[in-house]
Formats: C-alpha cells, structure tokens, sequence
C-alpha cells in the first residue's frame, strides 16, 4: 500500500495532467495537499470519481515544501509502506519514472531520488551556484558519488515506510535536510530515475521568484553543512543571511497539524476531505 503526496497551490493548469499520471499508479491513496489555492484546483480535483483522492484543504498558505510535510504525516498515519513525492504542476509525461521510483522503495531504498540535471554544458549563473551547494552537501554527506546533484529539493522523489517513521517532519519540511537525517541514521539512499527539468512541464516562473527560490535552496543546503559539523541551524553565507522563502514556511501550523492528526481533533476535521469517515 502506497501513497501519492501531491502539494498544490493555485495548478489550475496542471492539476488534471498531473493526477491523470498518479491515477493509474499502483497505489492506494493520493495526498491531495492544497495549499492556499485561490483558483480552481479544488474544484477540479473534486471532479474525478476516484475514492482514492484524499484532500487536505488549508485556505491559508503554508509555505513552501510544509505541504509535503503535512502530506508526510498524514502518510505515516495510514499505515503506508511508502510515499511519492510528486507536486501539482509536474504535467509532464513521467509515468515511467514514478514507476522507477516506487519499485526503487519496493526493492529496499528507503530515499529514492531523481536526477533533475542530466549533464548540461551551459547553465545560468543563478542556477550553477545553486548547484554548488548542492554538490558541497552532497559531497560533505559523502553521498556525491553515488547521489551527484539530486536532492529531494527537485523532482519526484519517494520515502519508504521506515524513512517516514524516523525522518523528523522538519527536515521533510527542509528538503536537504532529509539527506542529512536519512544519512545519521543509515537509511539507504539513491537516485532511482533520470528526467531532464524541462520534460516535468513545471510552468517558468517569473525572475523574482527564482532568486527567491535561489536562496532558499542555498539557505537549506546552508542548514544542512551546519548539522553535518554539529553547529546550529545556520543560513548565513558571509554578511548574508539567506532566508528566501524560509520565513514563509508554516511551521507552527505543521506542528498543530501533528498534534491534532494524532487525536483527530478539531483543526484535523476542519481540513481533510476524504471518501470514507475513517484510516484504513
């Protein structure tokens, strides 16, 4: 029994594509994790006659990457052997990857990962510095060799049963921060399949947007050397603090998430849409 994480904010456009792929996975429930949505992926969501579909609606936004925390979460509460990983504007044909990835946690790896970035001789200036970081925590992770590049940052990805249970939802929250704790604590680690950014049909944002995402990604890489040599969470680089979109990230509505998952509480009711009153 498997489970599809789907964090999706305002994917209109995507949304049916990307669900039309998860739909025909071999899995039991897919995560719909809505995430301050203006338009209307609700409404198209709720469209598909599938019992399969469970939504947890959150009005307000909760940041980014907290949604696949809240979906992380409330994977582990139904029991799953597995999650994927895969976000509401991935419209791109990657069927045959997202299989690759759950026969990848079906085999033993407990983090599975795609390689995003197939080798490019030319990238933008923003982009290869991003890239640095993520090779120097790779690297300092001594998982360069076998991982390259690939993060749970970028791409699909899945986590075993095993993975969700030991993972603090934090660092699900902080994608680099997966590597760090899936390395302590020895799960096995390794990228499962291959696709080129450009064939996940994520939308081109505008430039504002990747500086901004430029700098969180640094800034969770930043954290994640700061654990590697038992020093605080730190995004710092020089006189620069490098927040991005970190302070965005809901982790006060993450914690009451958990707290309220686990006796199904009022705040737990008041945000989940599911085709049946109870866990299976």
């Amino acid at each position: 029994m498997f489970a599809a994480i789907v964090p999706a904010m305002n994917e209109e456009k995507s949304i049916l594509a990307a669900l039309t792929t998860i739909l025909r996975l071999p899995i039991s429930h897919i995560i719909l994790v809505l995430n301050g949505c203006t338009d209307q992926t609700f409404e198209l969501a709720r469209s598909i006659p599938d019992n399969r579909i469970h939504i947890l609606f959150f009005s307000e936004p909760l940041g980014i990457d907290i949604p696949r925390a809240i979906g992380a979460l409330y994977a582990r509460q139904l029991g799953v052997r597995g999650a994927l990983f895969v976000d509401g504007d991935m419209s791109g044909d990657i069927y045959d990857n997202l299989v690759e990835l759950l026969a990848s946690i079906e085999s033993g790896i407990d983090v599975a990962l795609t390689n995003c970035y197939p080798y490019i001789s030319h990238r933008q200036k923003l982009a290869k510095l991003v890239l640095k970081f993520r090779a120097k925590l790779n690297r300092e992770l001594d998982l360069f060799k076998s991982l390259g590049l690939a993060t749970p940052t970028h791409g699909p990805h899945a986590l075993s049963e095993q993975a969700l249970k030991i993972l603090p939802v934090e660092a699900i929250a902080v994608p680099p921060l997966t590597l760090y704790w899936a390395q302590k604590n020895n799960l096995i680690i390794k990228v499962a399949t291959s696709i080129p950014h450009e064939a996940l049909h994520s939308p081109r944002k505008h430039r504002q947007h990747a500086r901004l995402i430029a700098e969180t990604i640094i800034g969770d890489c930043l954290m994640g050397l700061s654990l590697i040599h038992d020093q605080p969470p730190s995004r710092i680089l020089g006189k620069h603090n490098l927040l991005g979109y970190h302070p965005g990230r809901r982790f006060d509505l993450l914690e009451y998430w958990e707290q309220s998952l686990k006796s199904q509480g009022t705040f737990y009711e008041q945000h989940i849409i599911i085709p049946f009153s109870s866990f299976s």
